[in-house]
């Protein structure tokens, strides 16, 4: 049973969670609508044109992480949020890696969360899955397109 003083940390982290989703899932639209036209106007070799196309999609997604792990060290750093169990107190890049593993479904465990924040891990596996696809989606049709020139 949830208690009236455990809703709305619980509620803060949806918002916190759904703000982070969205704000990820824009910046990666908004990059790779920005890449393809970059990629359109410029003219080098394909090579440096892959370069700079993993370079861009690379650069995203630590942007992405970031997001995440600004939000896990919000949420762990306040009261009625949940927190991160590790050896150590947790700071900034604790957050960061945490949610480098978890975007990137590597689910490592030697940092595990605990209450209500668990809701924003579950999350962030899904949606970097699936930025992570989309990447590679992206990456395909790009160098696809290369390939034929």
């Amino acid at each position: 049973m949830i208690l009236p003083s455990q809703t709305q940390g619980l509620v803060e982290v949806i918002i916190a969670t759904l703000s982070a989703v969205v704000l990820c899932v824009v910046l990666h639209y908004e990059a790779l609508s920005r890449l393809t036209g970059v990629l359109k106007r410029i003219r080098m070799p394909a090579r440096p044109r892959i370069l700079l196309l993993i370079f861009a999609i690379l650069l995203t997604h630590v942007v992405e992480i970031w997001i995440f792990g600004g939000a896990y060290f919000y949420l762990v750093s306040t009261d009625g949020h949940g927190s991160l169990l590790a050896n150590h107190p947790i700071e900034l890049f604790d957050a960061i890696y945490y949610s480098a593993v978890c975007f990137t479904t590597l689910g490592l465990g030697d940092l595990v969360p605990v209450g209500a924040v668990r809701f924003m891990t579950g999350t962030e596996a899904l949606t970097g899955f699936v930025l992570i696809a989309w990447s590679a989606s992206f990456t395909f049709v790009e160098m696809e397109r290369f390939w034929k020139q």
